[in-house]
């Protein structure tokens, strides 16, 4: 019998009990053991992707409910359709893909709450400022993020947050490149201007 899938497991293996070590150079192994039906497999690239993309659905969504929601319909889809999944396509956008349509639909359905988010950077002078000052400054980057139009702000989590090159945002988005990047230059500017007008009124 199958055993159960679990989203976190403690000590993920193989089917001969082998470790499997979660580093980069062994994701593609992983892949395919998880595509073969190897749960553990699965499990350990959850444990790789989790924390990614619970940050990048807690940007899109604003609400931690929302997005571990987001988060885990994600992984339950991948689950599901890994054994159509081309290997010699990238996974990683292919599952932003799958976690961006999440976002979108968990979106959709529910009243976003507000909710400060912790961004990889911030303003030098706000981390250098009191702690008042710094929260003050993440809940209008939180705003401004939120302010701008769906496309843009994923555009811009992909690029700017999670690194990502725009050929792989193109396979996770469906959108071109230069589409993708005139998106991030008007999510930038903005941003700019949104973050400007703060630090100057």
């Amino acid at each position: 019998m199958t055993p159960p899938l679990r989203l976190v497991p403690s000590e993920p293996a193989d089917r001969n009990g082998r470790a499997l070590a979660p580093v980069a150079d062994q994701r593609s192994l992983v892949i395919h053991a998880a595509r073969a039906g190897d749960v553990r497999a699965f499990a350990t690239l959850v444990d790789l992707y989790y924390a990614r993309c619970l940050r990048f659905a807690m940007h899109m969504l604003s609400s931690r409910p929302d997005a571990e929601e987001a988060v885990q319909d994600t992984f339950v889809r991948v689950y599901r359709a890994l054994p159509s999944y081309r290997e010699q396509d990238s996974f990683e956008p292919w599952l932003f893909r799958i976690l961006g349509n999440r976002c979108r639909t968990v979106g959709a359905r529910q009243r976003r709450h507000a909710e400060v988010v912790e961004y990889g950077e911030v303003p030098e002078r706000a981390m250098a400022a009191r702690q008042d000052t710094e929260i003050a400054w993440r809940e209008e980057i939180d705003r401004a993020l939120k302010s701008l139009p769906v496309e843009q702000r994923e555009a811009f989590l992909m690029r700017h947050v999670e690194g990502m090159s725009y050929e792989d945002m193109g396979v996770a988005t469906g959108a071109g490149v230069s589409a993708l990047k005139m998106r991030v230059k008007r999510a930038c500017d903005a941003l700019r201007v949104r973050l400007t007008e703060v630090d100057g009124g």
